[in-house]
């Protein structure tokens, strides 16, 4: 029986990978508290001791806006801790899986990214989760590094939770129109790591397609659809709400300044992943009211 080590237990990603993998190996999983990643020693004393087969890691430190004025954990995070595992895992052979994000792009291509296509991340959020896919790259460690966007679960702080709160007290609201993504489910990137592990498991190391994936829920959305769909959920459920649909205002970017810039275009091609392991990645829709049926 392997042993996996995961970080961020308590994350929304974390959460749901401890269901997704329980099937395949004796799982250890720490949080901040058991395992502060900001500290290097911490990290190579929790590998050392628990010396696992394979090492998830989708803990991150997530606060976009935050991380422009606290660059030096979001760095250390973000982008030192996956380096130090990678690193470790070298050491024991072992495998590494960790998670990116559609900010290492700059969000100005007119189509999908690829994996090819150069990085250019404009907030420090983006700036240091880049800096975690090279250091770990950098490691020399098997590694799969999946990149992804918008996550939400039943679990945890997303956008859909906001905005269920938000619609009961109040009567409109304004939500970006012009950025566009795949909202991506916690429950399918750990059902697809957990698919990736097993084949992992029963075709042995030298078999695998190491590198970076784009691992999103298909089709596209934008923030202010996205707010829409959520509202229409929660009524059909017979929540009571002050907010109806007609009355989320559809705004620019321009209109809703933040700390960080976000990318205008976080359209990710997964042709990669699903040709590679031959997958079939759902519609955001499908996730959603998965997701909305719990917390409803």
């Amino acid at each position: 029986m392997m042993k996996l080590l995961l970080t961020g237990k308590n994350g929304q990603v974390g959460f749901e990978l401890q269901r997704a993998l329980a099937p395949l190996g004796e799982i250890v999983a720490v949080d901040m508290a058991e395992c502060d990643l900001s500290n290097p020693d911490a990290i190579r004393r929790l590998v050392s001791e628990t010396r696992p087969d394979i090492i998830i890691n989708p803990a991150a430190y997530t606060a976009v806006d935050k991380a422009e004025t606290d660059q030096d954990l979001a760095y250390a995070v973000n982008g030192m801790a996956p380096g130090v595992l990678g690193e470790e895992a070298k050491k024991l052979g072992a495998l590494v899986i960790h998670y990116s994000t559609d900010y290492v792009f700059d969000g100005t291509k007119q189509g999908a990214y690829s994996e090819n296509d150069a990085p250019n991340p404009q907030s420090i959020y983006g700036k240091s989760k880049l800096a975690g896919e090279q250091a770990l790259l950098r490691s020399a460690a098997d590694h799969f590094i999946f990149r992804t966007s918008w996550v939400f679960g039943a679990h945890g702080n997303n956008f859909a939770k906001t905005m269920l709160r938000l619609a009961v007290d109040r009567d409109t609201l304004n939500v970006v129109v012009d950025q566009f993504g795949a909202p991506t489910s916690a429950a399918l990137l750990a059902d697809i790591t957990a698919h990736v592990i097993a084949r992992y498991q029963r075709e042995g190391r030298a078999a695998q397609p190491f590198g970076i994936y784009h691992l999103v829920a298909s089709s596209l959305t934008t923030w202010h659809d996205y707010a829409q769909t959520v509202v229409r959920a929660a009524i059909a459920a017979g929540k009571p709400l002050k907010l109806s649909p007609e009355n989320i205002k559809a705004i620019t970017t321009a209109e809703y300044p933040l700390p960080a810039p976000r990318p205008t275009n976080s359209h990710l091609d997964t042709c990669k992943l699903q040709e590679t392991f031959g997958l079939i990645l759902p519609p955001w829709q499908n996730g959603l009211n998965h997701v909305l049926q719990q917390i409803l």
